[in-house]
């Protein structure tokens, strides 16, 4: 909208008919993940690598409602793949000794920079498509950085 969309449909039952359908799309994410994570091809790391937020990026091509519904179906679905490998790869990630300790600093992590997310958009400039973009290439960025993760770990034993 700060860029010239108008798409005049910001009624109160637009907004609650696409948060249901955001929400009934993403349900098949995380058992989706279950499946996909046991490929021999992809594994975790791929499929983690694969189902980062490209759809956050593309969403910004948007110039009807419904394409703005239509990228953001695909960013809830790949969102809660995203979210569902993550919930298995990080505990299997650290030896059982150090399995709780470790699985506590990654959850820390993740509130910690849910948060700063929120201070951001407090201070960033909310007129530009700025932050949208900078969203976009971390979560590029943090697929290939899972590519790069030490081990492949469907398939082997717990350590």
């Amino acid at each position: 909208a700060t860029r010239g969309a108008n798409f005049g449909d910001g009624s109160t039952y637009i907004t609650y008919c696409n948060q249901v359908i955001l929400s009934v799309i993403g349900v098949p994410g995380a058992p989706m993940a279950g499946y996909i994570v046991e490929l021999p091809c992809l594994g975790r790391r791929g499929t983690l690598a694969i189902f980062t937020g490209a759809f956050i990026l593309a969403s910004t091509t948007a110039c009807t409602s419904n394409a703005l519904l239509g990228w953001n179906c695909g960013y809830s679905y790949t969102s809660n793949v995203m979210h569902g490998v993550l919930c298995a790869l990080s505990p299997e990630l650290f030896p059982t000794k150090d399995r709780g300790t470790g699985n506590a600093i990654v959850a820390t992590a993740n509130r910690i920079f849910g948060i700063m997310a929120l201070i951001i958009a407090l201070y960033a400039n909310l007129t530009t498509s700025v932050p949208i973009w900078i969203s976009g290439a971390i979560f590029i960025v943090t697929g290939f950085i899972a590519l790069l993760l030490p081990f492949e770990p469907r398939g082997h034993a717990s350590l």
